[in-house]
């Protein structure tokens, strides 16, 4: 089933993409690569076209020719659009010296934080909840999705690791435990619109970057490293944060299926970090030492736009105003 239909366009590269994705197959089009050396690599315009681009990898697009998926010149800018946004991160995100640094790290739970998922248990009202679910459904709708592609280019403990995180995220074979399902019940609960990719024109740049963060992590093999680095970072700060979300879903009264959603990972996730630390990441580096940088650099990559994300949100809801980019 095809995702939603195109949205509006948010600058030339996007505007771009959206004329191009309108044609019919086969069709020659003009690629706007200049552009994209132009525009900010965190921007609107630029994190638009690569989430359209990667979204013909998932589920598709309404209207618009699966034949595009593989089209060369539309990879050619998609490639462009990666190197800018890669480009941009490895230069803003300083990196640690090495794996177990980085990791113990994120294990570090201040005793006053400040983040969104603070901010949410102890202050959060009902309709910042639901943005802030609007806003994340763009994420957690494809949830393990991008990380299913990492399985294939990884052997022994790592792949099994892998695998067995992923069999979780995925229901443990029962269709109405997949997280990305238990996140829809979460939406329904909260009265939101469900469907998968819905609220993409209310998505701000910085959620989207988060999302297109994990596509081309997934898509590329010479990226496998930060992939995992980019899990074990998911996996490692989940179960405290879901412990405060669904603090923050009972206080307001939001309902069982969107406290359930957060329950179900602060116990599934506080395993799963262990398995993606021990297997997952040990497996990966006993086999090739060479990729710990890449590891390192997903996981500071993953938590460096996270946070960019969540003071985003908190800057708008302080300054009295909505985090979307169109309200609910």
């Amino acid at each position: 089933m095809a995702g939603n239909a195109l949205p509006a366009a948010r600058g030339e590269v996007s505007a771009g993409v959206i004329d191009v994705l309108r044609r019919a197959p086969q069709r020659a089009a003009v690629m706007p690569v200049r552009a994209v050396r132009q525009a900010s690599p965190y921007g609107d315009d630029l994190q638009l076209a690569l989430y359209l681009c990667y979204e013909l990898h998932y589920r598709g697009i309404a209207g618009v020719s699966d034949w595009w998926e593989w089209n060369p010149a539309l990879l050619e800018l998609r490639a462009e659009i990666e190197t800018r946004f890669l480009g941009a991160l490895r230069a803003d995100v300083e990196p640690h010296a090495d794996v177990e640094s980085a990791l113990d790290e994120l294990l570090a739970e201040p005793v006053h934080g400040t983040g969104l998922s603070h901010f949410l248990a102890e202050d959060g009202e009902l309709w910042q909840l639901r943005e802030y679910a609007a806003l994340r459904s763009l994420y957690h709708l494809k949830e393990a999705d991008p990380e299913a592609w990492a399985i294939p280019r990884l052997t022994g403990r790592a792949k099994a690791g892998l695998v067995a995180v992923e069999y979780d995220e995925y229901g443990a074979g029962r269709a109405d435990r997949i997280h990305a399902k238990l996140f829809a019940d979460l939406m329904a609960d909260l009265g939101l619109d469900n469907r998968y990719g819905h609220y993409l024109e209310a998505g701000t740049a910085e959620m989207l970057a988060a999302v297109n963060l994990m596509s081309v992590f997934g898509l590329h093999r010479s990226l496998r490293g930060a992939l995992v680095g980019h899990y074990a970072t998911v996996e490692i700060t989940s179960s405290p944060s879901c412990r405060r979300l669904a603090d923050a879903m009972q206080r307001v009264g939001a309902g069982p299926a969107a406290v359930r959603f957060y329950t179900e990972h602060v116990e599934a996730d506080a395993v799963h970090e262990q398995l993606v630390r021990r297997e997952v990441i040990g497996g990966l580096l006993a086999g090739e030492p060479g990729l710990e940088p890449d590891v390192i650099f997903g996981i500071d990559a993953t938590a460096w736009v996270e946070d960019r994300f969540g003071e985003a949100v908190l800057t708008a809801w302080k300054d009295d105003r909505s985090s979307l980019r169109v309200p609910l």
